[in-house]
């Protein structure tokens, strides 16, 4: 029997994966690894969370199938939060359906909205799910810049007078994993128009919605007169709350693609599990100030990980939003490309990160920094980059890093 299957056909090797191997064999050899790989948050659930989880847990009747589109109450408090945060009005019935994280939803999404031959413009670099989730429902990407800049618009006429069939949906995510850019509001009304226009709808990620820095709010595409008559966004809880783990993240907008959304979801899962939503009803609905102490936090890990990595001998653009940096390689070493560079780091500087060109290939030339570790570690990870850079002869600042 051929075990040439198709849709595994079209998947590349996930070279993230390579670089998480090396990792988990380097510390069961007993080596301190600094992991600033993967975006897995460090800090716990707000404990009033977690208590609504495990009060739950001990009913009998909390045990059953769940909805497959979300408990009426949690699809209210997203609502709700949509209301408070961006001021728009969302109908929890028709406007909301819970999905096992935002990435479980796109690719639900992307199954229930794509036929083999669709073309899909999504951004390069970009995070796996946006190119993939489609790739894998049989559609054919068209690359996109990230910068949200003229020459974004001009690549998207591009992509429309010059690709056959024509584009039916664009991907967009701001703030930008991997990239870290954000955009304004201007942004989103000019692209909204855009897409009106060329009957193109809109899939729109704010997983990093609430990790802003330098009091500048992150928009929703929502936000804009008319948008869900062309868009859909997803939202989650794993950074905002640091409830990675609990899987739980939201669609919303428009009412054509949650219907199918839901409707596909219908026949492959049962839900998340009732607790979980109850407790990540607590989540919206309770006190919101660890929302803040996390955004506080990132922005302090962030302005460490820049001054201690610059006095390094690493020069990294300070992010705007997320918990991402985006840095390009230090240019002595630029020749070794993004996955080796980050395998070196590893092994000679114990420091996990992940490799730009695991995002598509003009992520290449950069690796991707996650500030998951605390102040102290980041500190410790400049130390141990200002070694391994010094040993391969570059020339790094005369004041010691940290």
């Amino acid at each position: 029997m051929s075990e040439d299957f198709y849709r595994i056909k079209r998947l590349p090797p996930y070279v993230i994966a390579e670089v998480n191997a090396m990792r988990a064999a380097a510390r069961a050899g007993g080596e301190d690894i600094i992991d600033l790989g993967m975006g897995n948050p460090d800090l716990p659930p707000p404990e009033h969370v977690i208590e609504k989880l495990v009060e739950v847990a001990r009913k009998p009747s909390a045990h059953g199938y769940s909805q497959s589109k979300g408990i009426p109450g949690l699809r209210k408090a997203q609502a709700n939060y949509y209301g408070r945060r961006f001021g728009v009005d969302v109908d929890p019935e028709t406007e909301v359906v819970v999905t096992m994280g935002s990435k479980e939803g796109l690719a639900s999404l992307a199954t229930a909205i794509t036929a083999p031959g669709d073309v899909v413009l999504a951004p390069n670099p970009s995070y796996p799910i946006h190119t993939f989730g489609f790739i894998i429902a049989g559609a054919t990407i068209r690359a996109v810049p990230t910068t949200p800049d003229e020459a974004y618009f001009e690549s998207l006429e591009r992509a429309m007078a010059f690709t056959v069939p024509r584009p039916s949906i664009l991907v967009v995510n701001y703030p930008s994993n991997p990239t870290a850019e954000a955009v304004d509001l201007a942004f989103y009304e000019r692209l909204v128009a855009w897409a009106k226009e060329n009957q193109v709808w809109i899939i729109s990620d704010l997983a990093y919605s609430e990790l802003y820095y330098d009091g500048n709010p992150t928009p929703s595409i929502l936000q804009v007169p008319g948008a869900k008559d062309i868009a859909i966004e997803f939202t989650s809880l794993s950074k905002t709350y640091s409830m990675a783990g609990w899987r739980i993240g939201f669609a919303v907008g428009n009412k054509t693609l949650i219907a199918a959304m839901s409707r596909v979801k219908s026949y492959l899962d049962y839900g998340a599990f009732t607790p979980i939503q109850a407790a990540a009803c607590a989540a919206l609905n309770g006190p919101q100030d660890i929302v803040e102490r996390n955004r506080l936090l990132y922005h302090k890990r962030r302005d460490v990980m820049v001054e201690s990595f610059g006095r390094a001998g690493w020069d990294i653009p300070s992010p705007r939003a997320s918990m991402f940096a985006w840095a390009p390689l230090p240019p002595a070493l630029a020749h070794l490309g993004s996955l080796e560079f980050t395998k070196q780091l590893l092994t000679h500087a114990h420091v996990a990160v992940a490799p730009g060109v695991g995002y598509g290939e003009n992520g290449e030339g950069y690796v991707r920094i996650a500030m998951v570790e605390n102040e102290q570690r980041l500190r410790q990870a400049a130390r141990n980059v200002k070694k391994y850079l010094q040993s391969m002869g570059v020339n790094t600042p005369a004041r010691g890093a940290g």
